[in-house]
């Protein structure tokens, strides 16, 4: 985990990095809460195998805008080069912004990733590499400390450059889960998929109906009992109020006081048949679509 504080040595690595095709980035940012945030550190680690840290490298940029601007024209804005970032959107504010070109964030594969192949309750970093890399007792303490401090200590050189690790790791999980969750629909096994998806309707119809009982069950319960949280739910009410009228009186209402309602009505099978020939007296704008639905077979037609 090479710290460097030389504005030199920083400035030879980063050139050392447009020869990649893919890094792992990471930032420490002082004053952060503030509304004038300073980039701190810049982490980078170019070696996906890397489990020590010997390829992480810790680019000391605090109050140091040259090198942050080196490293934006060098690396940010390079479209040859992926820069994996966990919430990026965070990071890229401070590196380039807009100008930032080729961005993968994990923090985005993650959410769309079904939970059943990614069952966590959040998506920060540190749960994520729990439960995709193994890597436990992960200490975020050091997350919220002082990043405009110099010295920095130990402890907060060895969180900048573990924060990189476990970013790869967890990048390349998230690819393979991508794959598992997105299979090519022509060649995928149709009688396996119709075997487990089978099963899991039936086990779904059990656990749904149960759930829906108990939620009623619990709710009712709160209420009677006057209690408005247990330990893992809130109980709150909401009052929603929907107003009615007559479709003719509306239209009368509009005509008398010039008031424009121009928006498109959907004209439901009924209506359709109530207007009859009438309706090609208006200008309809037809839209058709396509939905697929499984259904039961009959077992007479197996």
């Amino acid at each position: 985990m090479p710290y460097l504080t030389d504005a030199r040595e920083i400035r030879a690595i980063v050139a050392g990095y447009t020869q990649a095709t893919t890094l792992w980035i990471d930032t420490e940012v002082a004053d952060y809460k503030s509304r004038n945030p300073r980039l701190s550190l810049i982490q980078v680690l170019d070696d996906p195998d890397d489990m020590s840290g010997d390829r992480v490298y810790l680019l000391d940029v605090l109050d140091q805008p040259d090198l942050v601007a080196n490293f934006v024209e060098k690396i940010m804005v390079s479209t040859n080069i992926e820069k994996v970032f966990h919430n990026a959107s965070f990071d890229v504010k401070l590196l380039g912004n807009k100008q930032a070109k080729n961005i993968t964030c994990t923090l985005e594969i993650a959410k769309k990733i079904p939970y059943h192949l990614l069952p966590v309750q959040n998506y920060q970093l540190q749960s994520l590499a729990t439960l995709l890399c193994n890597f436990n007792n992960i200490d975020k303490q050091e997350q919220s400390s002082n990043w405009g401090r110099r010295p920095l200590s130990e402890e907060q050189i060895e969180y900048a450059y573990l924060d990189c690790i476990y970013l790869a790791q967890i990048h390349r999980r998230l690819l393979d889960l991508q794959i598992e969750s997105n299979p090519d629909p022509a060649t995928v096994d149709i009688t396996a998929i119709n075997s487990r998806f089978s099963q899991i309707e039936e086990q779904w119809k059990l656990l749904n109906s149960e759930y829906e009982h108990l939620q009623e069950q619990l709710k009712k319960a709160m209420q009677a009992q006057n209690i408005s949280e247990t330990s893992t739910y809130k109980l709150t009410s909401h009052q929603r109020k929907v107003v009615k009228v007559q479709f003719s009186e509306l239209s009368n209402l509009v005509q008398n006081q010039d008031i424009s309602l121009d928006f498109p009505v959907t004209l439901t099978q009924k209506l359709q048949k109530d207007l009859g020939e009438n309706l090609e007296q208006l200008s309809v704008d037809i839209e058709e679509n396509t939905y697929l639905r499984l259904t039961l077979k009959n077992q007479d037609d197996s």
